[in-house]
């Protein structure tokens, strides 16, 4: 053990790093999702693997290898969500945001204040609020807006009879950039059958991206807040506020607080 310590060089350690590092980029990637456990699963098919051939089975040995011929493709079938997630993640930047705290708190009291007004008039509603990745395949096959968020105009796309009241809108920093839009339905089947379309498609949109999601329900006025595949319900505005402030505003903060360390190192010189 001593000697192998000994004889390791640097590349060798960067080596062990980087591969670590993937494969707890990867665990977090994964974690909460149903990919998981489809990844335990082909574990154990590994294990049975390596166990057939030292036992020579030779059936159960020929069933693996041939279903490790495919495994390209049934991972890019299994894991379809999660690469896409993935992808995405890839070259995301924090500092991306060009709104001061004060506008964003405003932003966020805004959201709140409507959120309320339609929980408590018991109208069904799904927002999305954009983070650092894009939701333009989402944009496209909804209304563009671009218009400056308010409360008002919240309630009014949300009403029972507008056209518009069935689908998502997508708030991305001060404004509500679409609306109607469509979002993808979540596979899992640990969700329960309780929950509706509204509280399916936010779970949907959340296991592919980072975005955050506040959903009133049309029958009970409850509000819930779904982030990354995790469903919290029977929120009342003062827990809401909590969670969108520790999100939104903490992320900003911890960002530009790290801007400024940075500066510190690389201090810029003036001509």
């Amino acid at each position: 053990m001593r000697e192998m310590l000994l004889s390791m060089r640097w590349q060798d350690i960067l080596d062990i790093a980087i591969v670590a590092t993937m494969l707890y980029w990867l665990f977090l990637i994964l974690k909460g999702t149903r990919a998981l456990k489809i990844l335990v699963g082909l574990t154990f098919l590994l294990l049975a693997s390596i166990l057939s051939k030292s036992a020579e089975l030779y059936t159960v040995d020929w069933l693996v290898t041939s279903f490790w011929a495919q495994m390209v493709l049934v991972i890019v079938i299994l894991f379809q969500p999660e690469i896409r997630r993935a992808l995405a993640q890839i070259g995301q930047t924090p500092f991306n945001r060009t709104m001061s705290s004060g506008e964003e708190s405003r932003t966020l009291e805004e959201i709140i204040r409507a959120v309320v007004s339609m929980a408590n008039k018991r109208m069904g509603a799904i927002i999305v609020l954009e983070r650092e990745i894009e939701l333009k395949d989402i944009v496209e096959v909804g209304v563009a807006l671009d218009a400056k968020l308010s409360k008002e105009l919240l309630l009014s796309l949300f009403m029972p009879y507008s056209p518009l009241h069935d689908g998502a809108v997508i708030i991305k920093g001060d404004r509500l950039i679409a609306a109607g839009c469509f979002l993808p339905l979540t596979l899992s089947p640990d969700v329960s059958k309780m929950l509706g379309t509204r509280h399916r498609a936010a779970l949907g949109i959340t296991e592919e991206t980072d975005a955050v999601v506040i959903v009133v329900s049309e029958e009970t006025g409850a509000i819930s807040v779904i982030i990354g595949g995790k469903l919290t319900r029977e929120l009342d505005a003062a827990a809401l506020r909590r969670v969108l402030n520790r999100i939104f505003l903490r992320e900003k903060r911890e960002g530009l607080a790290l801007v400024e360390r940075l500066k510190e190192f690389f201090p810029v010189r003036s001509k």
